[in-house]
């Protein structure tokens, strides 16, 4: 369990409290902190979900399981638990990587961290482009000790873990022959003053500390990682300046170069990791790091098509290209098609620390929501013309002249109070009537019921007001209106009023925006049904 499937919260969470009164005191309770993968799990946050299950819990942390997704492993180490989470637990258990020998850097890291012990002050640990402020434990100088250790595995010869071999099983008398070997002819070996063909360099710590970059943690890549794709981009959006000479074309150049060289540095970590002794732990890693040097080398003939330095590749100029430029099959096709595919990836977003609460609407938040109201009606710089004219039907239901209907109507809550709401007429028609409005009736019978939206420009994540408004539509159709497909508009500052009419046959019109969306509101404002609204 984790604190994302609590309820309106950890500490309000009826299924917790109910474990917590009734569960045995002998029993443990396995917890994965906020998410099911979660990036960070902070001491206040075990202190809260002990307090509601009165018992320190044992942590899951799957901080390292990759079963989720077939074309990522994470070798990166244990970090974002601070030491002072052991004292507070009940143990931990981590759920690693389904290949077995890939879980060395998991399980060392683990290990390091939970040997860390209290030390007189707080230290803080320099790292790359980082800071680390764990008074006993440091990721990175941990991580460099299971990798050290680890490659010590990649150059034996026999299995990992100890070189002990099962003993022979005694053999009974037989009257079979042994079967005869001819040794007449060895194998050819060179002399010592010949050279071999070819010669395998040795696994190096720094090939192992570029293998664990690229395949890092699950929110996060390492530095080199990072570093490449930052440069992709950048060389990607200034590609201009590797076609005509400007001020940044031998920037360009340098950065291809370092890229470039970057793109070497995996080529040649996959020649040295393909020839490691110990097979086992290159067999499960194989896949991986195959496809990895196959994505780089990709990456490096696209840059070298931009600088000038190839051919222009058939891959990314053809229309009908192999196979291996479309990666993920249905599932990467469908990733692709969906908006910021990959974004994620490139730059680092800290997480959303506000907590929204949704909630059904009621009379005592009809003052509420007509401030939030009157402040989107002064706050925006410039009125549409329209709006003062034609006053909607919205306004009188934002205002609270009118009421909206039955559980067609909620609110959203943050720490400082009612944020948004999102209210809805079934029967607009019946309620124009009633205030006696004009109103365009052949509009009114094509596009039957209303939804007004409206949410403060301190919600930033666009996230809750789209819950609402799904929840604002589930709630009309169970109501008797059938739910056609409806179009979402929303700015960057969420300051924006929408007033959207429906029809049961099917179609959505948005009759007003209300915001820096001023292209949508041209195109809406000549439409005819205007004319007589």
């Amino acid at each position: 369990y984790c604190a994302a499937f609590c309820t309106p919260d950890v500490l309000r969470s009826s299924y917790l409290l109910t474990v917590g009164e009734n569960l045995l005191r002998g029993i443990d309770v396995l917890w994965t902190g906020p998410k099911v993968v979660s990036h960070t799990i902070s001491v206040q946050s075990i202190e809260e979900v002990s307090s509601v299950l009165r018992r320190a819990p044992v942590i899951w942390d799957n901080i390292h399981a990759n079963d989720y997704d077939p074309q990522r492993i994470f070798l990166g180490p244990y970090k974002h638990r601070p030491t002072d989470l052991i004292p507070k637990l009940r143990g931990v258990l981590t759920n690693p990587n389904c290949e077995f020998y890939s879980n060395f850097v998991a399980i060392h890291t683990l290990a390091t961290w939970c040997k860390a012990s209290p030390k007189e002050g707080p230290r803080v640990v320099e790292t790359a482009g980082e800071e680390e402020t764990d008074p006993c434990y440091s990721p990175q100088k941990a991580l460099t000790l299971a990798l050290t250790d680890w490659l010590q595995e990649f150059m034996s010869t026999d299995q990992p873990g100890g070189s002990r071999r099962p003993a022979l099983l005694e053999q009974e008398s037989s009257d079979e022959e042994p079967m005869q070997m001819d040794v007449s002819e060895s194998p050819y070996c060179p002399g010592p003053g010949e050279n071999p063909l070819y010669t395998a360099e040795p696994l190096t710590l720094d090939d192992l500390k570029l293998l664990s970059d690229l395949f890092y943690l699950p929110y996060e890549y390492g530095g080199i990682a990072r570093s490449m794709l930052e440069e992709l981009h950048w060389l990607k959006i200034h590609r201009q300046a590797a076609a005509e000479q400007t001020d940044k074309t031998e920037e360009w150049r340098s950065k291809a170069r370092q890229f470039d060289s970057r793109c070497e540095d995996v080529v040649q970590m996959f020649n040295r990791l393909s020839n490691a002794p110990n097979r086992s732990i290159l067999y499960d890693l194989y896949n991986y790091i195959c496809d990895i040097k196959s994505g780089v080398g990709l990456a490096r003939a696209y840059v070298k098509m931009l600088g000038g330095q190839g051919q222009p590749s058939a891959l990314v100029m053809s229309e009908d290209p192999e196979p291996w430029g479309f990666r993920g099959g249905l599932s990467g096709e469908i990733q692709r098609m969906l908006p910021g595919h990959g974004n994620r990836d490139l730059f680092k977003h800290p997480p959303t620390t506000p907590v929204y609460f949704m909630r059904a609407y009621c009379d005592k938040d009809k003052t509420q929501v007509q401030k939030i109201w009157e402040e989107m009606l002064r706050g925006g710089k410039e009125q549409s013309p329209l709006m003062l004219q034609l006053p909607l039907i919205s306004d009188c239901l934002s205002s609270g002249q009118i009421s909206p209907s039955p559980e067609c109507a909620f609110v959203l809550e943050d720490e400082l109070g009612t944020c948004g709401y999102a209210l809805a007429l079934t029967d607009a028609k019946a309620v124009a009537a009633g205030i006696k409005r004009d109103v365009n009736e052949s509009l009114l019978k094509d596009f039957p019921s209303l939804v007004v939206v409206q949410v403060l420009p301190r919600v930033t994540d666009p996230t809750p007001a789209k819950r609402m408004v799904g929840q604002l539509l589930s709630s009309i159709s169970s109501n008797g209106r059938s739910r056609p497909p409806i179009n979402w508009f929303c700015s960057n500052s969420l300051n924006s009023q929408v007033e959207v009419r429906y029809s049961p046959q099917g179609g959505a019109l948005v009759l007003l925006i209300q915001s820096n969306l001023k292209v949508k509101l041209r195109s809406l404002a000549t439409h005819p049904m205007y004319e007589n609204l």
